[in-house]
């Protein structure tokens, strides 16, 4: 299952960056801070929602233009490992600096979450970068499902303790301009500390290749490393599979808590339960796919959570009732942990080893770009049709139907086999 030279702790290492990561996104992008910025921030204005998606576009445009140079400078100096410490130490300090975010102070609000953002964009793509040099081709889904479950974990276990402390502040009359951002200090905290474990477990594999040329500018190092990934028929297929779905996905994990505020009339404490939830059935469903894909294939296992995405988007655009939206969240969650833990391993299978970063960055260009599609696309929607989010999210059905017929022309095999004929 796992490469030669690759021990279990290591394994044990990479899972923990999912741990540590997820609280971010579950808490700041998904669960608090995103109503809160809407809601408290931009005092429930018209153009929060837009602002909100534009902010997180603006830092996805960032990384998309950047972190393919990153990774082919990371391949180049065998420097994956010390990247990411980096990066992550920059996302911490920037997720403090959101704890003195208060009403009314949109611009600074802006600012951190471009910067925390794009910092924890950068350690995604880094740390999927390690996946083939772990695990083997056949466990690559397993062992990708692996990381996902415990970045799962991590995310439920910083919104559990969030969530209790939220409650018990609500208990002593505190508004969320006050108990937001020690909501923001915990996320902090459990990233550092998780990603301590990665750090003192986790080995860099690859060897310097000094020897490469490297264009003079990262826009020409992104123009280049596209041109050489063209040769790689699959992989492209994938990536453009992965704008569309991926996109779909953005939607559901940066305006969960947002529709489900403003649209089902879920209360704070309400919605951060139901994301909570929404994690656990996420869990579920990457360590189910995880060992299913590996069995059944990578391509009808992502197909399989497709058309789920598809019947979420249709049941969350039609209810009105809170249960039935439980039920919507939770089929969200089986889809995000398969879809997500799925893409990943694919475009493991399709890469050479001795470009893991690189390549890797420009799957991060594509998973970016789509994270600027979907959500910019949902806040101009509610934009333009003064604040009708169930359209808006009845289009992002769109998304995973594209998603799907994109993914139907791959060939895993072949794709594979370019892969290791270029090692």
């Amino acid at each position: 299952m796992l490469n030669p030279g690759v021990k279990r702790r290591e394994v044990f290492g990479w899972a923990m960056y999912d741990f540590a990561n997820s609280g971010y996104t579950t808490v700041v992008i998904t669960a608090v801070f995103a109503a809160y910025f809407v809601g408290t921030v931009a005092d429930q204005a018209d153009w929060a929602t837009l602002a909100w998606t534009s902010t997180l576009s603006l830092s996805y445009a960032i990384v998309m233009l950047t972190m393919p140079a990153m990774g082919e400078w990371a391949d180049r100096h065998a420097a994956k490992k010390k990247m990411l410490m980096g990066v992550t130490a920059a996302c911490v300090i920037s997720t403090v600096a959101l704890a003195w975010v208060g009403p009314g102070q949109v611009a600074m609000a802006v600012i951190c979450i471009v910067i925390s953002n794009t910092f924890f964009s950068y350690g995604e793509s880094l740390t999927a970068a390690f996946l083939p040099e772990l695990a083997t081709p056949e466990a690559m889904g397993r062992v990708s499902a692996w990381g996902w479950a415990w970045g799962y974990l991590g995310g439920m276990l910083t919104l559990g303790i969030c969530l209790a402390y939220v409650l018990w502040a609500q208990g002593q009359g505190q508004t969320a301009g006050q108990f937001v951002p020690v909501t923001m200090l915990v996320t902090a905290v459990i990233y550092a500390l998780a990603a301590c474990v990665t750090f003192a477990l986790m080995k860099e594999h690859a060897k310097p290749q000094l020897t490469r040329l490297r264009s003079r500018s990262r826009w020409q190092q992104l123009c280049q490393t596209f041109e050489e990934a063209k040769a790689y028929k699959d992989f492209m297929q994938l990536m453009a599979c992965a704008v569309a779905y991926q996109g779909g996905v953005a939607v559901a994990i940066t305006l969960a808590a947002i529709y489900a505020e403003q649209v089902i009339g879920f209360q704070p404490q309400e919605t951060m339960i139901l994301i909570f939830v929404l994690n656990i059935a996420a869990l579920v469903g990457a360590l189910v796919f995880g060992y299913a894909q590996d069995r059944i294939g990578h391509k009808l296992a992502l197909a399989l959570t497709l058309m789920g995405w598809s019947i979420t988007c249709v049941l969350a655009a039609l209810t009105t009732s809170k249960e039935v939206f439980w039920w919507a969240a939770a089929l969200a969650g089986v889809c995000m942990g398969s879809s997500q833990s799925s893409g990943r391993a694919m475009a493991g299978l399709f890469i050479p080893s001795h470009r893991l970063a690189e390549f890797f960055g420009l799957w991060t260009f594509a998973i970016r770009l789509a994270s600027i599609v979907g959500p910019l696309g949902y806040g101009l929607i509610t934009w333009i049709t003064a604040g009708n989010q169930r359209l808006a999210i009845g289009a992002t059905t769109v998304l995973f139907l594209v998603g799907l017929a994109l993914l139907l022309p791959i060939n895993v095999q072949r794709g594979q086999n370019k892969a290791q004929t270029q090692d």
